[in-house]
């Protein structure tokens, strides 16, 4: 009797490993930001440094490491040292070296237990319906990203920071018994092929594309560029969102924590649909509109956010349901596009150079916010700049040129 299809169930088990290793800290460390600026006597640059700094140093590790492992034994080890750097977040006393330090930890685990392996895994099981399992496998992270965010708002008021830090660490490690007792790197692992089918799909004739052929391409430049902005725009308004809120009137401690708590957890909530849909019409639409379409929500959210006061509340769920809805789609459409416009065996090449230039976004654009907070004087002039680089990024991508007809 043939053994039923076990690709779902690598679906599900990655949608909590891949919640539990970057939903649950990514999306909730910008609440504490305030509380390191207090207890660090730092700046808020000095703060959301930590990040892009990290980022920098870290680049070699996706090109030196992700090729080398087993994706699970990838998963293991980063989540091992996410929650080593949430727990010394909240053991750091007083040093900003020690700070930024705990950062470098935590962003190794984040590329060796982020998204590269989980899209790896999901890649290897399916083909036909790869949109569709991957837009499930990023719900995963607003789940319990919004999970985190629940326990962050309830044990910072009950105890303190620190403590919700800590809790947050042993979370991650819940991915540890899904990985060693689910989850299969590919489906030949199990003697099955990838959506289930009879027998394995013949490999594509296309060759990969080089580095040169690809540089040389425009529409690679406009993917490049329009990814970039988007993405560094999204880090720009999660980093500092509970900081514009507090520049809004937002000014008492619990007040602020739980507006920014709000927003994250409906944001996160939304991303879900956002997730859902776009990876449904992924494989039905053409990803050029699709991806056009996500990125215009996403930036046209941003003036509502500079209207969120805590006389005007109804703009902040406004502005977290819609922003949440166009940041779910950004991140995993890039490879979907990637694999539309240059051919799936030259993903690997493309992404090699995308995903290194995209974490540079999404790090030092936020940290620059933070210097035009200071030099115009507010998040008023900083976030419109935000807003206009996230209307180039979708510009970039409406001036991709129409796909060629697939040859028969």
């Amino acid at each position: 009797m043939k053994r039923p299809f076990y690709g779902w169930w690598i679906v599900a088990a990655t949608f909590v490993t891949f919640g539990l290793s970057t939903g649950v800290p990514y999306y909730n460390m910008p609440l504490f930001y305030d509380y390191f600026m207090r207890d660090l006597n730092a700046s808020r640059a000095d703060i959301t440094l930590g990040f892009p700094l990290a980022a920098v140093l870290t680049l070699w590790v996706g090109p030196t490491v992700l090729h080398r492992f087993s994706p699970r034994k990838l998963i293991l080890v980063g989540t091992g040292l996410t929650c080593l750097a949430l727990v010394g977040f909240g053991r750091m006393a007083t040093s900003l070296m020690l700070y930024y330090a705990f950062w470098v930890v935590y962003t190794v685990g984040y590329f060796i237990s982020g998204p590269p392996p989980h899209q790896i895994i999901v890649s290897h099981w399916f083909r036909l319906k790869r949109g569709t399992a991957m837009g499930i496998l990023y719900v995963g992270v607003g789940v319990l990203g919004s999970a985190g965010t629940f326990l962050v708002k309830y044990l910072t008021d009950k105890y303190d920071y620190h403590a919700a830090l800590t809790v947050l660490g042993v979370m991650v490690l819940l991915a540890w018994p899904i990985v060693l007792l689910l989850i299969k790197d590919k489906p030949s692992d199990i003697g099955q092929n990838p959506d289930g089918a009879s027998v394995a799909p013949a490999e594509t004739k296309i060759a990969s594309r080089t580095y040169k052929e690809l540089i040389e391409s425009y529409p690679f430049w406009l993917l490049l560029i329009g990814s970039l902005c988007s993405i560094g725009s999204i880090g720009a308004v999660n980093f500092h969102m509970k900081l514009v809120f507090r520049d809004q009137g937002f000014v008492d401690d619990k007040q602020v924590l739980a507006a920014a708590s709000t927003a994250t957890i409906l944001i996160l909530w939304s991303s879900i649909g956002g997730r859902l849909a776009v990876g449904y019409l992924a494989d039905k639409f053409p990803k050029k509109w699709v991806m056009f379409t996500s990125y215009f929500v996403t930036a046209a959210t941003i003036p509502l956010l500079l209207r969120v006061t805590p006389e005007h509340d109804i703009l902040l769920y406004t502005f977290a349901i819609l922003f949440g809805f166009g940041m779910g789609a950004d991140y995993m459409l890039i490879p979907l596009m990637a694999a539309d416009r240059f051919g799936v065996n030259s993903v690997a090449r493309a992404m090699a150079v995308i995903l290194p230039v995209n974490t540079i976004g999404q790090t030092w654009f936020p940290y620059l916010v933070s210097h035009l907070h200071t030099w115009l004087g507010g998040y008023t002039g900083a976030m419109t700049v935000v807003l206009v680089v996230a209307l180039l990024g979708a510009v970039a991508i409406l001036m991709l040129p129409k796909k060629q007809p697939e040859a028969a």
